[in-house]
This record gives C-alpha cells, structure tokens and sequence, in this order.
C-alpha cells in the first residue's frame, strides 16, 4: 500500500464506531461491532492481495478467472484484544493462517513485556496483517512488528480501530514500511497512554472485564 496511514471513512464504519465509544454499550454489542468494522476494515488492508487466473467452467462457457494467489495470508492478533478483531477478518478470509504474540504494557513504563509467540511458518511468503484494536503508544506494535520480521515476514500491515498521533509516529519512525490502516485517527494519548477521546480499553469491553 502506498499511504502510510489510511483512515476509512466509509458511513458505516464510522456510524458504528460511534456506537462503540458510547461508555453504556454493552458487552455483547462491542463485540458485535467490533468484528463487523474489522470486516468492513479489512476489504481496505486487502485491497493490494496477489491475484492469479484460473480455468473455471461456468454454466455458460469456460473462463480465466482471477484468484488469490500466492500462500495463504498470515493473520497475527497481539494478545488479548487482538482476538476481537480476528473473527472480522477470518469471515472475509477463512483459509488465513492465525498466530499470535503476547505482549503486557508495563503501566509504569508503558513499555511491552513479551510472554508468547507462536506464528505460521514461511512468512517471508505471505502478507502478514497485525490486528490489535488500538495503537495508543504504539510501543507494543513495534515490537510485535520487530518479532514478525524476525521470523521472516517481508509484507506486514497493521489494523486496527482506532489510532493515536503518537503511536503513527512511532510506528513511521519503526517500521516505515508497515501501512497502518484504522476506522480514526483521534487527538491524543493522555497521561496514562490512552487514547483521547477513545473508547477506555478496548481489552475490558470486549471481554466483560472492565
């Protein structure tokens, strides 16, 4: 993808982004949400995949017809609230290969703290999507990023919902070659690293856990 940053303003996307930042959302509607805007968001991030032909029969005659080429994509959720986001893409993509990284902030030094790491083989032949709902601090996404490339990835994109200034900056100053496409790019982190005006944790909400 050319742009570093893309921010898809599609009606829908946007109108249901709205109803997740709403504080009295439930449980069980964020998480609704949350996998149809992963699913609308991932028609963008997919939007430069491989294509091939391939003889087809149709009930009229025979055809070269376009399909995905190359190996399966390589879907990789940075744990917890990666995971949301995951089924979103997999009902677009159901043969996607899944791997996972796990990284904590440290909240007194908001830097990530890796306990997991189980990825596809042969990702220097894949496109690679990283999905994790918020890129707050950005720190977490550049480590994950750093891990993929060290196992081989060559073609890595990050998706998530919502994005702060700081965290694209530190993802474009990282990894310059990883497009970033969100639903909002927002105002600002606070004190803590959350995203400002946001949605609080993304983690929480989803999971029942706030």
């Amino acid at each position: 993808m050319s742009d570093p940053l893309t921010v898809v303003t599609h009606p829908l996307v946007q109108h249901k982004l709205s109803l997740m930042r709403a504080k009295d959302t439930s449980t069980a509607s964020f998480r609704r949400l949350l996998r149809e805007i992963t699913l609308l968001l991932a028609y963008e991030i997919t939007r430069e995949m491989p294509l091939t032909t391939q003889g087809v029969e149709t009930p009229m005659e025979e055809m070269d017809a376009p399909i995905l080429a190359g190996k399966k994509l390589a879907l990789v959720s940075i744990l917890r609230a990666g995971n949301g986001m995951l089924d979103g893409v997999l009902e677009l993509i159901p043969s996607a290969r899944v791997g996972f990284v796990g990284l904590y902030r440290d909240e007194a030094t908001l830097k990530p703290v890796q306990y997991y790491f189980k990825v596809p083989e042969g990702l220097n032949d894949r496109m690679v999507i990283v999905v994790d709902p918020m890129l707050a601090t950005g720190n977490s996404t550049v480590a994950a990023v750093d891990l993929l490339k060290q196992a081989g990835a060559t073609d890595i994109r990050f998706l998530c919902l919502l994005a702060a200034p700081e965290g694209v900056a530190r993802m474009q100053e990282a990894h310059p070659d990883v497009p970033i496409v969100t639903a909002a790019l927002d105002r600002e982190l606070n004190e803590k690293g959350y995203i400002l005006p946001g949605l609080g944790d993304a983690g929480d909400r989803m999971f029942g856990t706030k």
